[in-house]
Parts: C-alpha cells; structure tokens; sequence
C-alpha cells in the first residue's frame, strides 16, 4: 500500500518545510513587485499576499502541534491515518495550490496578457482558504482536548465522550468560512484528473437547484452562465442550498445518476444483467443449529412491499435468471456469490447508479452479484432498509442454485458507504437469528457510528464538494431519527410504477423449474437451463417457482418508499428526468409521462431536459428558515447496534467473518472506519484497513471519469478476490 499512501510517507516537518518556504519566498518576491502598484487590483493582490504570509506564521505552530499528537490515533504504522492527518494533508495541499497560483502570476506579470483582475481574485481565494483552513486546526486542537477516553487497543478514540457533542463543533463551524471550499479553489485537495469533473458537478449541483427551486427557462439560462463563469456565485448558491435545502433537494440531485444521459454513459458488456422481485413471503432457513427459522418479513412504516433485487453476472450459468434464450456458452454453477448494498446516504439512489463499477468487477471477478435495492428514508427510515436486505440475503441463499447461478458456497457481502453499514447491520443479525453469516465482509468508506459524533473526520464536511455538512446532517436525521409508526398496506394494495417492465415466464417454463430448479434427473437437452432474459423477472413467477400459491394480484414495482418523490415525479416528468422511484426502465430506457390529466404543460424539450413554466401545484421555494442549527441536534439518535455497529457488544464483533475496509484520507468516514478497525483487531478479528489518497467519498461511481477513481476501483475488486479466495 505504500504507493497509494505517498501524503503520509513523510514526517509532515520534513514535507513542511520545503513547501512552504517556497511559498513564503514566491510571496515576498510578489510583495515588493506590487508595492508599487496603486491601482485596485494590485493593491488587493498585494493585501492577499501579505494575508498568506500571515497566516503561514500563524499556522506553522499549530500545525507542528497537531502533526506530534495525529499519529496517536493511526490504525497502525503501516496505515497512517485519521482526522487529525488529513487536515494537516488539506494544509500541505492548500500550500502546494497557492504556491502554484502564486508562481503562474509572478511568471506572467510582465506579459502583454496578463489579467491582474483574474489574479487579484485567485490569490485572494488562496488567502481566504488559508484562512479556513487556520480556523478548523484550532477547532481540532480543541477537538484533541476531548479525546480523553482510551479504547481497548491501548489508543486515545477519535469519538469524544458523550458531554461534548456535535452542537460544539456546529458553534465553531460557523466561523469557518466554507465559500472558499466551494469557489475558486474547489477540489483542490483531490487528484488531478478529478478536479474538473468534482467542478462540473459543483455547477450542476447549482444548476439544478435553480432547476428545482426555479420556474422559468430564462432564469435557469442565466443563473447557469452565472454559475459557470463566476465561482464566487457557484460557492454562494452551493453553501446556501447546503444549509437551506431539504432532503427531497438531496435525493433529487443524488438520482440525477440515473438520468437518461447518465445511463447512456453505461455500456452493458456483461451478459447478465437482471431485475428481479422479491415477494414478501413466508420465508424459512436452517439454523446453524439444525433447526428452522421463519425470517422477519419486512413490515416497518410503509408495510409489506416487494424487493428488488438485481442480477450481474459476466457469464451465463445454469439456472440464472435472465440466461434464456440467449446464445453463446452457458456455465456451470459457481461456487461464490457477491451480495451488493449501495450507498446514497440512506435516502437515495438505487442498483442501477451503481452499475458503473459493479459491472467491472463482475467482470473482473468472474462471480454474480446480487444488488439489493432497499427502500429510502425518509418515508423508510431506519430499521426497513436492514428488514429488507436480511430479507433479501435469506432469500439469495435460498435460491442461489435455481436463480442465481452459484451454489453458494461462499457469500462475501459487499457495500459502499450506507450499504457497508447495512451489510454490517444484517452480518449481527444473522448472529442474532442464528443463520448462516456471510464467508467475508468488503467495506468501502462506510459510516459505523450513526450520531452526530463530533469526530475530526466529520469536520471534512465543510470542505467536501459531495457531501456537504448540511447533505450529511440531513441523511443522518431521515434515516435514523423518526416518529412514524409502522403500519400495514390497506388491502394488500401496493403502489405500481407505469415505467416498470416485467419478464413473461411460460407456465411450462415455471413447472419445468419448480419440478427440478437445477436440472436434477433430466438429461441435458431436458434441462431448464435458466429462465428468459427481459427487463424483471415478477413476483408471481417466483412465488410459484418455490412452489407456494401466488396472491391475488402482485406488485409490479417496489415502492420506493418516499412520500415526497411522488410530489417531484410530475416535475422530472415534465422536465424530461425519469422517475427514479423504480430501479430500472424496459431496456434501461427512460419513461417521460405527461400529465396524468393529458393536460399541456406547454414544455418543449431539448436533449431530454423539458421547460416550461410549472403549475402552481408543483412550484417550491427554497426554504431559508429550513437553515442547519444547534437546536436540530438535541434529538437523539438510538444507541442501537444494528444502526451503529461501532456500538456493537464485543462477543459480536469478535465472531465477525473476515472484514477488509477501505476509507480514504479526504472522507469524512475516516474516522469511523479507522476506530472500526482498531476495535475488531484489538478483539482477535481478522481485519484489514486500506486509506486510499486523493480521492473524495464516492469516488467508485467516478471511475469513468478518473484514472485515480478506476484504479481505486481495480483496487477494491482485489480485496474482494483476496476475500473470495480465503
């Protein structure tokens, strides 16, 4: 790992020294050339210049400080990494940005094209992050005060003890300036190749909230000229939709990955790519104690639905959904299945936005996997995304032979960001239930301590272009905190999706498969090989595949378990942006339905993207009283290990299955994972942690756009392969 941990190969004093004296030379140099300079432009430069070398003074005793305590906290010597180090790495590499600025002015001064004003305004932005930067070590200084309690491991936590709480660092996260996080300077701290791209998503973050909270073609042309040639305003709106907009604004933008030219950018080249609906029924598995066990049918808040569940696979096998009537070879059972969780903070995105990296490493791995596509706080909050993938994992294991492909001799559970900690979640209550527990665990930038945890790590939130703290906050507050109850859907209805498409399977077809799932006692040209290839393979055919009576009338689609989508679904419809509400579109194609009432909404489309001034019913505002404060975290979150698995008692966490987590220096989940990892070492488990540079939180949906961000993902696809292989 040494080659993907160069930031903290070197003692910061060493690193230190050189760049920023070279900073501090450049500056001075830069001083006496425009001391004599009069007008405006060239006294604000020479003002922001002499507010760098004063910060440089201010910072470099600070930063000596933190940089002696900040190895206390690492995971081990071969692992360098925390909170505390990648502040210190946003330092090192804020002064590496402004020393470059400063010398491409210094170079240029004396050219017939130079923009004094363009450089007036770059060496300001440096200042002001300085400036930030400065503010957040002096919080971490104060956050190192706290961290009194020793872990088991013999090291200091990078939790503090419960009297001080996340309204101690929102007091003091107010003084920091994040605009300059978010302008000119953006994505400074991350790897070359993804600068541009990390910028391009700022201005589409912009963008479409004028989109969302706007009403007119004229106002979203303007303001999106504005946004792309004036950083300032792109940093103003960005902050300003961090702490104002709600979480419906979050899930909206989030979904954008699933939009129709989104899924253009996706080239299917794998042979298996299946949707398929779980019904929710009556369940059985074995014991590990030669029993059985009826597992719990997800019932919490929105009642009894179907799951979805998608199927990749490289290569057609016996038995396979969606292998029917396909050419070419056809395989053998595999002996591994890979059990996907995506991400999206608990309250968006589904399978298909992840597809970009789990096809790669279906490919790679040569293994199916099976991605669970849970329902969505907040309408779905916490505990029905984890009912639903324990549900979803029994199932898998049930009918890994005669739908999966895979005998399921090994089960590796794989996840990224809120997907890890429901992987985690369902991994206890296997042990809880006593049922087969996954052969391995692979984590990728999870969250393990679900609280408003005043951590170091946490704090990455006001510099991160992703997720913003106000994003975070809000995700937390869906997912985990709530007061509904749960309740039961009124006549076994359900809601159904007009976008949804679902495989046809011939009755003789399903007899054939009921009598004998993996062509036991049939000669080979007898066999059912697998069933046909469509879009969903449907409740209906699965329940009488298992040989159960079929209901009545089974969903179509699982709800996607949001009240609030269905106010903003009649808006992307008529913008031309899909419903999101369902996993997948016949053909991976897009439905844009008009009106329910067939009335014109006088739009008019380009490229997908419709304008058009919306009905009064479906205007909204951006809500500025709806501002991120102290008061919103009195609420408290339950200590509860199935959220938390941070939390989990000790015997638990001992009996976990191999885990390998992977974390990156600039994500705000750092902490979590690294004081995981030492927990589960200090207990015995076989634990592995990898902190990757130079990459942000989600990088694995980036990796079409970023060298760095696919060789990141290669990398993740070999501690899989060393998992598998155990």
């Amino acid at each position: 790992m040494s080659t993907l941990n160069d930031d903290f190969e070197r003692p910061f004093e060493d690193f230190e020294h050189l760049q920023w004296g070279a900073l501090r030379d450049i500056c001075c140099a830069s001083v006496e050339y425009f001391t004599s300079h009069q007008d405006k432009n060239g006294v604000r430069i020479k003002a922001a210049l002499l507010a760098i070398l004063d910060y440089l003074t201010q910072l470099q005793p600070l930063y000596r400080e933190i940089a002696r305590f900040a190895p206390y906290f690492d995971f081990d010597e071969e692992t360098p990494g925390n909170g505390y180090r990648s502040f210190l790495s946003l330092v090192d590499k804020c002064i590496m940005h402004s020393g470059q600025v400063c010398r491409q002015m210094y170079h240029q001064k004396d050219s017939v094209f130079f923009r004094k004003s363009y450089y007036m305004k770059e060496i300001e932005a440096c200042s002001q992050l300085l400036a930030s930067l400065f503010t957040c070590l002096q919080q971490l200084k104060t956050m190192y005060s706290w961290s009194t309690e020793v872990t088991s491991d013999g090291k200091l936590s990078l939790f503090p003890l419960d009297q001080y709480s996340v309204q101690d660092l929102f007091s003091n996260a107010q003084n920091v300036n994040q605009y300059c996080f978010y302008g000119r300077c953006l994505g400074f701290q991350f790897c070359d190749s993804l600068r541009h791209v990390l910028k391009t998503l700022s201005f589409f973050m912009a963008s479409f909230s004028e989109m969302y909270y706007g009403d007119t073609l004229l106002r979203l042309c303007t303001n999106s000229v504005k946004y792309l040639l004036d950083p300032e305003a792109r940093a103003r709106r960005i902050v300003n939709i961090s702490q104002h907009a709600d979480i419906s604004f979050c899930q909206a933008f989030w979904f954008l990955s699933e939009s129709a030219i989104m899924t253009m950018m996706i080239t299917s080249n794998i042979a298996i790519n299946q949707v398929i609906s779980i019904p929710p029924e009556e369940l059985i598995l074995s014991t590990l104690d030669g029993g059985t066990i009826s597992i719990p049918i997800p019932n919490s808040h929105i009642g009894k639905k179907p799951i979805h569940v998608r199927l990749l696979s490289s290569k057609r096998r016996l038995g396979m959904v969606g292998s029917g009537g396909i050419g070419g070879e056809l395989c053998g059972l595999c002996d591994e299945l890979i059990i996907h969780t995506h991400g999206g903070g608990f309250v968006s995105q589904t399978s298909r936005s992840h597809e970009i990296y789990l096809q790669n490493w279906t490919m790679t791995l040569g293994v199916p996997i099976l991605s669970i596509d849970y329902s969505l706080a907040p309408e779905a909050p916490y505990p029905r995304a984890l009912e639903e993938v324990l549900y979803a994992y029994a199932w898998a294991l049930k009918h890994a032979n005669a739908l999966l492909g895979s005998t399921a001799k090994k089960v590796i559970l794989v996840g990224d960001s809120a997907g890890g900690n429901l992987n985690l979640g369902v991994t206890l209550r296997c042990m809880q239930l006593n049922i087969r527990r996954p052969d391995g665990i692979f984590m990728a930038y999870t969250p393990l301590l679900i609280e408003f945890a005043p951590s170091p790590s946490r704090m990455l939130c006001l510099t991160d272009p992703l997720l913003p703290f106000g994003f975070m906050i809000r995700c937390l507050k869906a997912y985990a905190i709530t007061d509904k109850k749960p309740k039961e859907q009124e006549n076994g209805e359900d809601i159904k999706s007009d976008t949804e498409s679902f495989a046809e399977v011939s009755e003789s077809d399903l007899i054939a498969l009921a009598l004998s799932p993996n062509g036991d006692g049939a000669n080979d040209a007898e066999k059912l090989v697998s069933l046909p290839s469509d879009s969903t393979l449907n409740s209906v055919s699965l329940t009488e595949v298992d040989g159960t009576s079929a209901s009545a009338e089974c969903p179509k689609v699982q709800a996607k378990s949001r009240e609030f989508i269905n106010k903003f679904l009649n808006i992307y419809r008529n913008s031309g942006f899909a419903s999101t509400s369902s996993p997948v579109t016949r053909n991976g194609s897009i439905s844009r339905n008009g009106n329910s009432s067939g009335q014109s909404n006088k739009s008019w489309s380009l490229f997908g993207w419709s304008f058009g001034r919306r009905s009064s019913k479906d205007s909204r505002e951006l809500n500025m009283d709806n501002v991120i404060s102290s008061e919103e975290f009195v609420l408290t979150i339950p200590r509860d290990p199935f959220l938390s698995p941070y939390l989990a008692p000790d015997n638990m966490l001992a009996n976990l299955p191999p885990i390998k987590l992977l974390t990156l220096h600039l994500d705000p989940c750092l902490d979590d994972c690294v004081m995981f990892a030492r927990k589960l070492r200090s207990l015995g488990n076989k634990v592995t942690l990898d902190i990757l540079p130079g990459l942000p939180h989600g990088f694995l949906n980036l990796l079409q756009t970023s060298k760095e961000a696919m060789e990141g993902a290669e990398f993740c696809a070999r501690r899989i392969k060393e998992l598998l292989e155990l």
